[in-house]
């Protein structure tokens, strides 16, 4: 599952996602403290960059760290709500196109500044640092030729979704809190409007998400406009407040949020919602590969590296997916005949999909059965891992102004320096696509010991620099590492019954028709309908799913291949370390150490692993 929307934009460091989306917002609300970090950043890297400077090459090193992290939290002011710095809570990201450029430009003097860095004077955890830094900043400079910025809005998020987001996670215990809520509120109109230039700028070029993947957007902005400003989820703070707060305070705050809302707000949206109907998606793409747009092939085969941080081609990705389907496959036939079920693969797959037994007639009665899921779980982990996380997380309904367009769960992190515990987010939506038999699953991969362990355990690691432990992802190994802990679920106790284990191998061939099915819609020419035929032949997944599914890897190219390419490399690393350890391969330490470093590229996590190897014998 996602836990962090792409964002609409070419930021300079990894996307975080899956589970908030960077959106953004105009330059002429800067701060003046703002302003002076902007006119302060080329002399930062002067003094890092400077001949006659006397630090050490490990200092130099963490100062430009520090440089990037700094500007990263001044240009998505988001960012810093989503880490818990309310610094710049009252601001959005500037997407003018003056904006933008500037951002490509500073990433281009961040990389020669990183390379003046002499690498083999380095320590052994800078020269990791360095490692990482270098891979994800020379990746980013190399993007900048792919206009991704173009397509700032689809049906899995935009500024139609993101800037209610975005509001309900800033803080709101006090006056200043409510101010800044407030000020995000009266400037959300410059917002919109940029991301309408864009649009209008990639269909001007014909780039955009394809035609059919629109078809719900219209609704989603629609989801945002109410006659009564008080039913917006964007107002949802400005209905409850502190106790201690004055009520003539209370009062003023709600006005100026409804004026907000009503003169600024309500308007755009309908502006963008026009929009939309009338020119962007009567004129979008009709083709739904990458492939089919302008230097399509080599824009794909850039986000398949930079997605699964290997070097296999789209084409070597298809043919290790069509071999995984195959081994699957095999797998789920042997427990439907273990069943005692009387038919073949499509007749069991039918009777998952449809019998009542399989599904929850309320949608708490679902909520209550993942929070049972996930207390089940956390029982085991002593088992598993040396080591684990303080923060707590929890269990909500995905919100009704997204779930129809959402996949069936994602994970949001929390920030302890705010009191936000991390959140496993479920879809409610439509009772009977949501099996019984998935929950499992979905809940070790979302929640314990998948993306909140390993997240949370990031975020804890004080002794990392402040640039990896806050703002460095790698999908392949995030979404690797939920995808393995599915696995985990048979030493877990887990799938117990023949439903709930065929669930957890319909999730791992949901994972490895990814591989099939991206790769032949962006790269080998696949219509969307082969894609949805080709899913439905091997999953017990609801159709509703899995048009859902197709149509998210269709506008997220190569984002979906990071799952079964990053499990599978863990499952290598553990085959290996056992193999090599025997008697002395312990469980806990190997978890332990492919966490420790937190997110990595999986080939720097097989180094790791093979050095701890060499290192416990």
């Amino acid at each position: 599952m996602k836990i962090i929307k792409p964002t609409p934009s070419k930021i300079l460091f990894t996307k975080l996602t899956l589970l908030v989306a960077l959106i953004c917002g105009p330059l002429s609300f800067y701060s003046q403290s703002a302003i002076a970090a902007l006119s302060d950043f080329q002399d930062r890297l002067d003094r890092v960059t400077g001949q006659q400077t006397n630090l050490s090459q490990d200092s130099r090193l963490a100062e430009l760290m520090d440089v990037i992290y700094d500007y990263q939290l001044n240009e998505y002011p988001e960012f810093g709500t989503y880490l818990g710095s309310a610094s710049q809570d009252h601001r959005w990201t500037d997407m003018s196109t003056d904006a933008i450029e500037q951002r490509q430009n500073d990433s281009i003097l961040l990389l020669e500044a990183l390379e003046t860095i002499d690498v083999v004077a380095l320590g052994a955890n800078a020269n990791l640092d360095y490692k990482l830094l270098y891979k994800d900043l020379s990746s980013y400079v190399e993007a900048q030729r792919y206009p991704d910025d173009l397509m700032p809005l689809n049906q899995m998020g935009g500024i139609q979704q993101d800037v209610a987001r975005m509001i309900s996670m800033m803080p709101a215990r006090n006056e200043r809190q409510y101010k800044n809520i407030i000020a995000r509120l009266e400037t959300a109109d410059t917002l919109i409007e940029q991301n309408i230039t864009i649009l209008k700028q990639g269909l001007g070029r014909g780039i955009t998400p394809p035609a059919i993947t629109l078809r719900d957007v219209p609704q989603q902005v629609r989801n945002q406009l109410f006659d009564d400003p008080m039913q917006s989820p964007l107002l949802a703070s400005f209905k409850r407040f502190p106790d201690a707060m004055d009520s003539s305070k209370q009062a003023k705050l709600k006005a100026a949020a409804i004026a907000a809302y009503q003169d600024k707000i309500a308007p755009a949206y309908r502006k963008l919602l026009i929009f939309l109907e009338q020119e962007y998606l009567p004129n979008a793409v009709q083709k739904v590969g990458l492939s089919n747009l302008p230097e399509g092939r080599q824009w794909y085969a850039h986000k398949v590296q930079r997605s699964t941080t290997t070097d296999f081609s789209p084409q070597q990705i298809h043919q290790l997916g069509l071999s995984e389907v195959k081994r699957i496959r095999r797998a789920m036939d042997e427990i439907i005949a273990s069943s005692g079920f009387e038919g073949d693969f499509y007749q069991f797959t039918e009777f998952l999909r449809t019998d009542p037994q399989f599904y929850f007639t309320s949608k708490g009665d679902l909520l209550r059965e993942y929070r049972n899921i996930a207390k089940k779980a956390d029982a085991q982990l002593p088992a598993l891992f040396g080591k684990l996380p303080r923060l707590p997380y929890g269990v909500k309904a995905i919100p009704a102004y997204a779930e129809k367009s959402q996949t069936t769960a994602y994970y949001s992190p929390g920030a302890q320096s705010v009191g936000r515990a991390g959140i496993f987010f479920a879809n409610t939506y439509a009772l009977h696509t949501r099996p019984t038999w998935e929950m499992e699953a979905l809940t070790v991969h979302e929640a314990m010991p998948g993306h909140h362990l390993q997240i949370a355990l990031a975020q804890e690691q004080t002794d990392l620099h402040r640039w990896r432990r806050d703002m460095y992802r790698v999908t392949a190994f995030v979404e690797g590492w939920g995808l393995y802990s599915e696995s985990l679920g048979d030493e877990m106790g887990f799938y117990k019954d023949p439903y709930s284990k065929f669930g957890q191998l319909t999730y791992e061939m949901w994972r490895a028709v990814r591989l099939v099915v991206d790769t032949g819609m962006h790269s080998l020419g696949w219509s969307r309908e082969r894609a949805i035929e080709f899913f439905i032949a091997n999953s017990a997944k609801s159709k509703h799913d899995i048009t859902v599914e197709i149509d998210r890897y269709i506008v997220w190219p190569g984002q979906a291949l990071a799952y079964k390419m990053g499990e599978l490399k863990i499952k290598e690393l553990r085959a290996y370390a056992a193999s090599e350890l025997g008697d002395d391969f312990d469980i806990r330490s190997f978890h332990d150490r492919v966490l420790e470093a937190g997110p990595i590229p999986l080939d720097i996590l097989e180094m790791r692993i093979r050095d701890w190897v060499g290192e416990s014998r």
